[in-house]
Formats: structure tokens, C-alpha cells, sequence
């Protein structure tokens, strides 16, 4: 079953086209990366798609119903996690606090403290970090607060946005790691990310994006094996 189609959007920043008539599709149970340079539309492809940057024209349609222009919320609510690049925690407020605010529709105590728990069987450091404000925390343990702010909406697609950016490779190896086990219990995956050999060392398919166009997309092992790849974004 496709969970994502996106068909040929475009979209711009004021005067300045980012996206030309890009196209990709996510199934269900798949974890599939979209990589690419910097500026090359990663991030304002999955913009797109979670309506924070508005598409111009083509369609995007998950789990069979259109989203193209919807707002965030709403997205969200569908069950499309978007976990933004750069993090964008609530700095000032306490891991709790931010976890509070991934769980914004949920009703019920017994419910939110349930998918807390669930965020902590991944991420057992955020339990220790409980009171703590967000923007005293490590880029990692920030990170790890990012992807289990969108967890506690209970997604079926999440998509990251550069979650090993500006992480030591031993925290990026943990980031992973978790992407796969999250994956392995039937949440579907869209990833972008800049370490090429990271993305598609996991991902069943991959696309590659250059100029706001996508340019190649194949199997993940494939790709990781092509020479073109190998020479733009593995050496």
C-alpha cells in the first residue's frame, strides 16, 4: 500500500523556484531517504509535504487522501510526523513540557502517559532529563527529544529532516539504530539526510535530489554501489 505519493509539485520562495515537479512515492512498512546537496530541496520537499512551505502546483496525497497545501496541524494529525531539521525543540521548556506538546490532541492521561513511556523504552535519557529545559541538553539527547516530541502523536509516517546533523558518529550510530528498530514495529520512514552512506545503508529505496529535481532513485543497496553516487556523496 502507498502511504506517501507525491506528483510532480512545485514549489517557490517568493520569486525563486526550490522544487521542480518533484515525484517520489513511500509504501507502507519502507524506510526510503531522500539525499542530495545543500540547497538541493530536501528540507522543502518534506516542507511540502508537512505544509510548511506552500506547493504551487501538483499534488501530494497520503494514505489516499489529497494534502497538498493542508495545514501542519492537520497533516499531523493524519498521522504524518515531520521532525524539522535543526530540531526546533521549545529551549525554554522541560523535556516534559516539550513531550506535552507532541501529545497536543491526545486525550487522556492514561493515554499520554503511555506513549511516554513508549518514547522512553527508545530514548531512556529523556526519562532521566524529565525536568530538564530543552536547551540545556546535548545535540543528541535534543535530537532524541525531537524525534520522541513526534512519537507521542503515534505517527505512521515520520519523516526526518538531517537527524545526525551536528552529531558525534557515536550518537549518530544510536540515531540509526533507533530509525530501524522504529521501522521494524511498522512505523513507515521518509528520511532525508546528508550522510549519504548512512541513509541508503538502510533504507529499502532511495531518490537523489539536485537542483530541486530528482535526478536518480533506486534500491538502496543499488544506489550505494553506483559509481555516480560513490563520487558525488560517498568520497
Amino acid at each position: 500500500m502507498t502511504v506517501l505519493e507525491v506528483k510532480n509539485i512545485e514549489t517557490y520562495y517568493g520569486a525563486i523556484q526550490a522544487l521542480r515537479g518533484i515525484s517520489l512515492d513511500v509504501a507502507e512498512g519502507e524506510i526510503v531517504t531522500l539525499i542530495g546537496s545543500n540547497g538541493a530541496g530536501k528540507s522543502t520537499t518534506l516542507k511540502s509535504i508537512s505544509g510548511l512551505a506552500k506547493v504551487k502546483s501538483g499534488s501530494i496525497h497520503y494514505k489516499g487522501k489529497e494534502i497538498t497545501n493542508k495545514p501542519p496541524h492537520q497533516t499531523t494529525l493524519l498521522g504524518a510526523a515531520h521532525v524539522p531539521e535543526g530540531r526546533r525543540i521549545f529551549a525554554n521548556l522541560t523535556v516534559k513540557e516539550n513531550l506535552l506538546m507532541g501529545a497536543f490532541s491526545v486525550k487522556g492521561k492514561d493515554v499520554i502517559d503511555e506513549r511516554m513511556e513508549f518514547v522512553f523504552s527508545y530514548f531512556p535519557k529523556l526519562k532521566e532529563r524529565f525536568h530538564q529545559k530543552g536547551g540545556t541538553m546535548s545535540g543528541g539527547e535534543q535530537q532524541m527529544l525531537a524525534i520522541g516530541r513526534a512519537l507521542m502523536m503515534k505517527p505512521d509516517l515520520l519523516m526526518l529532516d538531517e537527524p545526525s546533523m551536528g552529531l558525534a558518529p557515536i550518537i549518530v550510530e544510536q540515531i540509526f539504530e533507533i530509525i530501524l528498530q522504529l521501522n521494524a514495529m511498522g512505523i513507515t520512514i521518509l528520511l532525508v539526510e546528508q550522510n549519504a552512506y548512512q541513509a541508503l545503508s538502510i533504507a529499502h529505496r532511495g531518490y537523489v535530489i539536485q537542483n530541486g529535481t530528482i535526478v536518480l532513485s533506486g534500491k538502496g543497496s543499488d544506489l550505494v554501489e553506483n559509481e555516480e553516487i560513490k563520487e558525488a556523496y560517498l568520497a
